[in-house]
């Protein structure tokens, strides 16, 4: 099994030479590779938590590397998707970018252009989830708060002192103290500038 944090290549060509020689390229610069003949095959066999990048054919039987890089966006998968074609062309560059992928390279593939693609996909995807596990951190410790301590909260947001925020509440100025105090312990800050980073962490992805 994988770990969560060594990077995978999935990569799909339908022509066994390319598959090979890439793979081979691929795995002399220290990558792991995961190669298929087809998109229902990498389908099979594509776990969602691994860390990386597909590299995909653009012209395969059964489903091309346009059609298979629609399915993967309607499952979810965030890995950053690299098209690769032989017979490329404005229109197909301009499908795969709208649909998502980073990089349309044509073959056949210079060696050097094709691994700084794919290290750059892949440094993409690590800033890409540990972003997200930022986010994941702060929504979890908001969770901790009452629903008192939600609105004193938002009235520091606001920029209110503790008086203010009293008035608003209707409830005393010590309590808005204590309050603020355990939310801050709940949170795991220390300071106004480490509350408002936990804060907007989490509004940055609140639909």
């Amino acid at each position: 099994m994988n770990s969560p944090h060594e990077p995978v290549v999935y990569l799909v060509d339908d022509d066994d030479a390319v598959r090979e020689a890439l793979a081979f390229l691929l795995r002399t610069v220290g990558l792991k590779v995961e190669s298929f003949p087809d998109g229902p095959a990498l389908l099979m066999a594509l776990r969602p938590q691994d860390l990386g990048c597909l590299l995909l054919d653009i012209r395969m039987p059964q489903v091309s590397g346009l059609q298979l890089q629609a399915q993967l966006q309607a499952r979810g998968s965030d890995l950053p998707v690299i098209i690769m074609t032989g017979h490329g062309n404005v229109d197909l560059c301009r499908r795969a970018f709208q649909q998502g992928a980073i990089d349309f390279l044509e073959k056949p593939v210079d060696e050097t252009v094709l691994l700084e693609a794919v290290q750059r996909a892949i440094q993409a995807h690590r800033r890409q989830r540990d972003h997200l596990a930022v986010h994941a951190a702060a929504r979890q410790r908001l969770s901790r708060l009452s629903d008192r301590e939600r609105e004193v909260l938002a009235g520091v947001m606001n920029g209110e002192t503790s008086k203010q925020s009293a008035r608003v509440l209707g409830i005393s100025a010590r309590t808005v103290e204590t309050h603020r105090a355990s939310v801050f312990q709940k949170l795991e800050v220390r300071s106004l500038a480490e509350l408002m980073r936990v804060y907007l962490n989490v509004a940055e992805t609140s639909p």
